[in-house]
């Protein structure tokens, strides 16, 4: 019996053993697995274009003795200076904002009201000084403007950002040569927050005839990747 138990604690310790030192580490070998080298660059794209597009404000301000006077004088100078921008070839016309308010002498004491009403009007950039000059005419006393804008500005934003891709790429080359390497397949793309129109810098229009010239000048859209590269 004693013989027996004894070759019984012999064969454990030899399984033991052999669970210690022979048999492998199947977790471990899944955490070996190399990870893939990449790089991460950044890449800038920009797209030069003259506005085809302007917005304005256009408005009246009228004072009468009376809140009630003051509105109903200034509607009716609002829809002479509508329809006059309509004449004037404007389009998607749209009330910005109205107000009354009372105003008052030097003691403070209410002499009148004065209200006021803003409309919004888009045209093209060749169409905005007979809008300024008609709305003037019919008797807008605030005129404000003009936001100069692209109407394919989405078509650029994704020109701008396939420049930006490729911008990014040729960084990434650049640093993968210089470190012996090559690139492998794109991996990631971000994009960043889009850029608003910048500022005109340059003339692309002389001024016109008309009492109120529009030069256009010129916009740039641009637009910020960042793409990871796979390393080979």
């Amino acid at each position: 019996m004693k013989r027996l138990l004894l070759l019984t604690a012999a064969g454990l310790t030899v399984v033991a053993l052999a669970g210690a030192v022979g048999l492998p580490d199947l977790a471990g070998a899944q955490d070996a697995t190399p990870t893939p080298d990449t790089i991460t660059v950044s890449g800038v794209g920009t797209v030069d274009t003259v506005p085809n597009e302007a917005q304005m404000s256009f408005g009246a301000e009228t004072r009468k003795p009376t809140a009630q006077a003051a509105v109903a004088a200034n509607a009716d100078a609002v829809r002479k200076i509508i329809n006059a921008l309509r004449q004037a070839g404007g389009r998607e016309l749209a009330t910005q904002w109205v107000s009354v308010y009372p105003y008052t002498d030097e003691t403070g004491n209410v002499t009148g009201y004065s209200a006021s009403n803003s409309v919004s009007a888009v045209s093209d950039v060749g169409d905005a000084p007979a809008l300024i000059d008609a709305a003037a005419e019919a008797g807008a006393n605030q005129i404000s403007g003009p936001g100069l804008s692209s109407s394919n500005a989405e078509a650029l934003y994704r020109l701008a950002l396939a420049k930006a891709v490729a911008e990014a790429r040729l960084n990434a080359e650049a640093l993968a040569k210089a470190a012996g390497r090559s690139l492998g397949s794109i991996t990631a793309i971000v994009e960043g927050s889009a850029a608003q129109p910048g500022p005109f810098y340059r003339e692309a229009a002389a001024a016109t005839d008309s009492a109120t010239p529009i030069v256009p000048g010129q916009q740039e859209t641009s637009a910020t990747v960042s793409v990871t590269f796979s390393l080979r």
